[in-house]
């Protein structure tokens, strides 16, 4: 068996999955009225299986924003190891190191590649998705290739024969417009748009991670620094890469990166990291709601208080009793 043979034979039952959930939302669609032939029905489909997708990673990130919390804990520590071993290059030391480091993260639970973990979770997803749209374009003799699984030969052909607007096929990326005669300008424009904005939420994502949520320690780290190293050359990736994807593909990846960058806006603002900016300005925020919320109830008191006085001042005079105080006069 190739090596190809063995990597499809490993994607095989993530593809069945994708084009499981695919189909579901398909014919989900097809039964709200809309073309099943048409590309937005199949974007929409991609965009549901995002959706299903990144809430099954929910609890993954949430085992990943503990582990970054434990880092933190670390991180005093992991600096004293590092000033230990600094300016010592040999062989032994740099061992000794590795390994002190390596028992400090047993000893707190914690990997520092635990936060690549949802993407690395997502990489067999995604090539899984670029496999169902590459074996979707028609054969030699002009006939489909069934999927693995419910996508069968009709819907095959739907969703490689698919184009958004009637303008783009989903199955083209910017390698595949190039290399067609006559260049098929419409699909570079629309895929380098989507590159942008990929590539533009994927630094977005990371750019508020590493300017609002990292607390004073995490930034004097030696990770902080790497880290703001990868926010640059990440998205340079990403860019280069997104020129042999094809358009169905990003459309999976922006919908995503978009996912990404509202769950860690919620995250920040909700859960910041202690001694972080983020920290800092929830507290100021929760500071603020309490001081409103203590004027209000003041308020609200001293309306309470003040309302038997005014009922005693404006107590009414019955008839009989005003015929009296007007004899007596």
């Amino acid at each position: 068996m190739d090596i190809f043979g063995f990597f499809n034979s490993l994607l095989w039952p993530i593809k069945w999955v994708i084009e499981a959930i695919l189909v579901g939302f398909h014919t989900l669609l097809d039964a709200l009225g809309m073309d099943p032939a048409a590309g937005l029905t199949w974007v929409l489909s991609i965009v549901g299986l995002v959706l299903v997708v990144r809430a099954a990673l929910i609890p993954i990130f949430v085992r990943q924003i503990k582990s970054q919390r434990k880092m933190l804990e670390v991180a005093p520590q992991l600096k004293k190891i590092q000033d230990k071993y600094k300016g010592k290059r040999d062989q032994f030391s740099r061992e000794a190191m590795q390994r002190e480091t390596m028992d400090l993260y047993k000893k707190a639970g914690t990997n520092p590649f635990a936060s690549c973990l949802p993407l690395l979770i997502q990489m067999p997803i995604f090539f899984s998705l670029f496999s169902v749209l590459n074996e979707s374009k028609p054969q030699a003799d002009g006939s489909y290739k069934a999927g693995v699984g419910l996508l069968n030969q009709e819907l095959s052909e739907q969703f490689g024969s698919s184009s958004l607007f009637d303008i783009a096929p989903l199955r083209h990326s910017i390698q595949s417009a190039l290399a067609a005669n006559p260049v098929e300008t419409v699909v570079i424009v629309i895929a380098v748009v989507m590159v942008v904005l990929m590539t533009a939420s994927q630094f977005i994502t990371q750019l508020q991670i590493m300017s609002k949520n990292q607390s004073p320690e995490m930034k004097a780290s030696p990770m902080y620094r790497q880290q703001r190293i990868l926010l640059y050359i990440l998205p340079l990736v990403f860019a280069f890469s997104g020129f042999a994807f094809p358009i169905g593909v990003m459309f999976y990846w922006l919908t995503s990166n978009v996912w990404t960058m509202v769950q860690q806006f919620l995250v920040i603002r909700n859960m910041p990291t202690p001694g972080s900016e983020a920290a800092l300005a929830r507290e100021a925020r929760l500071a603020k709601k309490r001081r409103k919320s203590m004027t209000e109830d003041a308020a609200i008191l001293e309306e309470i208080v003040e309302e038997p006085k005014k009922i005693q001042r404006q107590q009414p005079v019955g008839k009989n009793r005003s015929k009296k105080q007007g004899g007596r006069r």
